[in-house]
């Protein structure tokens, strides 16, 4: 689906300067929104939105319709009356990189007695507005809260560990599960419905300014989650119930041994059986969310690497058609048109690119890919096609300054030199120029490249197992010079025009949310 032409920032919102540890959807993200708008920038970024598994990776989520409770405001929720201000006055105020664990130990109970209060006092259009999300969104609110529940009752054990009644969904076991854990499964429904509504009052304040949020979808999802043990026969499994297949990419020229990611892979057979009914509600959720989906690893569609689970590493596995086109033609018949965009890095095959043209999903380029051997000259602007997005670099990369100061060879940096002119002052100002003056209809430049950082500010290591995704900006970091530079640089790359929308015009209409 081809887009206006556009430019945005790529930034997390745990990333914001908020109070208490971590960003979250109160007060800087409706900050960062009016900076978007003075930077005339129309397209605001961010990683999967999930309540976080392993590794607090937003791509290692234990489901994949739940919201992040670690993002909810505890500001907003007292302004609401459900919390005390004084006791959310107490949470830290700097700002500094995310310690998830300690931001667990302080947050959690707040989001709990928050909860309890709601649950008390809660009458009139707060009641209503609660009840109406639980009926709109018990197609997955019940089976994830009861696995919540269940995974706390058994210490954060993995599910096929509990009791083999509970781990295959027995119905008697489930009753019973739900009759004694039924207080804790209403103040997680809470949690996920406070979760919701600052969602939606911050993407309302987005759409009214013009602003379209781009969100993230991985393709596969976490072994511990709901999702697998609500419908495990969608993977494949062993009679244990342990992952048979997971998933991963091959060795290549950066890792000997390839990547084991360990995600179950799906029964494609199955789902396809279905009329690919799960994967047309998690599409359909995730586009109540945002305006435009990033499909994470688009390349394992047209095919996947299945890697046996008893293998330690990714050497020993072998390539799988994947649904193809014929998943998407499902989506589009459920759906409509797709507002995607193909994450299409790595190992691209001619068939994978022959599906996402087919598709017309536009593609990445990523300019810092661009400078190694002839064949990355793909990633440079004069290469780029109009149907795609650019980007200076990704989650994945290091920044820029950390890249040119770091990682860059001499070769490249005379590569880079050759192309862009003497870019020792500020290279990453000088990667954002090109970006923005690509041909490619979106470009779409992470922040740390906006505020010229280094490697410290980097988001995440693949492969690293901890200490990854912590990274926030400082207050005072979006200056009125900052935002003049980025809105003089979209409005001379004929990027600053505002699209509205059939959607952002139903958000304008809609009544005011009570978390907002």
């Amino acid at each position: 689906m081809p887009f206006d032409r556009a430019a945005g920032i790529l930034l997390h919102p745990t990333s914001l300067p908020s109070r208490g540890g971590i960003g979250d959807l109160g007060p800087a993200a409706h900050e960062f929104v009016d900076f978007l708008s003075r930077s005339k920038q129309h397209l605001w970024q961010v990683l999967p939105l999930g309540s976080l598994g392993y590794g607090n990776s937003p791509y290692s989520g234990v489901s994949a319709f739940a919201g992040n409770e670690l993002l909810i405001s505890l500001e907003r929720l007292a302004e609401r009356g459900w919390l005390d201000a004084a006791e959310v006055a107490k949470l830290p105020s700097t700002v500094e990189r995310v310690n998830y664990d300690s931001v667990r130990t302080a947050k959690m109970p707040l989001l709990q007695k928050a909860a309890e209060k709601f649950l008390a006092t809660a009458q009139g259009p707060p009641r209503d507005r609660f009840e109406s999300f639980c009926s709109n969104n018990n197609w997955w609110l019940e089976d994830f809260v009861l696995f919540s529940a269940l995974r706390q009752r058994h210490g954060g054990a993995t599910w096929n560990t509990w009791s083999r009644e509970l781990a295959a969904r027995e119905p008697g076991a489930m009753e019973k599960a739900r009759q004694e854990l039924k207080h804790e499964l209403q103040v997680l429904r809470i949690i996920q419905f406070f979760f919701f509504e600052q969602w939606r009052a911050v993407r309302k304040a987005s759409n009214s300014r013009g602003i379209r949020i781009v969100g993230d979808i991985a393709i596969f999802v976490s072994y511990d989650s709901a999702d697998v043990w609500t419908h495990p026969n969608l993977y494949y499994l062993n009679p244990d119930l342990s992952p048979m297949y997971v998933s991963g990419v091959p060795p290549d020229a950066f890792s000997e041994t390839g990547q084991r990611w360990g995600n179950p892979l799906y029964r494609w057979d199955a789902i396809r059986d279905g009329g690919y009914d799960w994967w047309v509600k998690r599409m359909r959720q995730a586009l109540t969310l945002c305006d435009i989906i990033r499909i994470d690893h688009f390349r394992g569609f047209e095919a996947y690497w299945e890697i046996p689970a008893a293998e330690p590493t990714a050497v020993n596995g072998r390539w799988v058609k994947g649904p193809g086109a014929d998943l998407f033609h499902a989506l589009r018949a459920a759906l409509g048109e797709l507002p995607f965009i193909a994450e299409d890095l790595g190992m691209i095959t001619p068939d994978v690119i022959a599906l996402r043209d087919r598709l017309r999903v536009p593609g990445m380029n990523v300019l810092q890919f661009g400078f190694g051997d002839k064949g990355a000259h793909v990633y440079l602007p004069h290469r780029h096609q109009r149907n795609s997005v650019v980007y200076t670099g990704t989650h994945d990369n290091d920044t820029m300054k950390g890249w040119w100061t770091n990682d860059a060879s001499a070769e490249e940096k005379a590569a880079v030199r050759a192309y862009f002119g003497n870019v020792d002052n500020d290279v990453a100002w000088a990667f954002v120029r090109a970006a923005h003056d690509s041909v490619a209809d979106l470009c779409i430049v992470p922040m740390q490249d906006v505020l010229s950082l280094g490697s410290e500010a980097r988001m995440n290591i693949p492969s690293k197992l901890d200490g990854n995704w912590g990274w926030r900006y400082q207050p005072g970091s979006l200056s009125p010079e900052l935002a003049q530079s980025l809105a003089l640089l979209s409005q001379t790359s004929d990027r600053d025009e505002i699209v509205s929308t059939a959607d952002q015009q139903r958000d304008r209409e809609a009544g005011e949310d009570f978390a907002a």
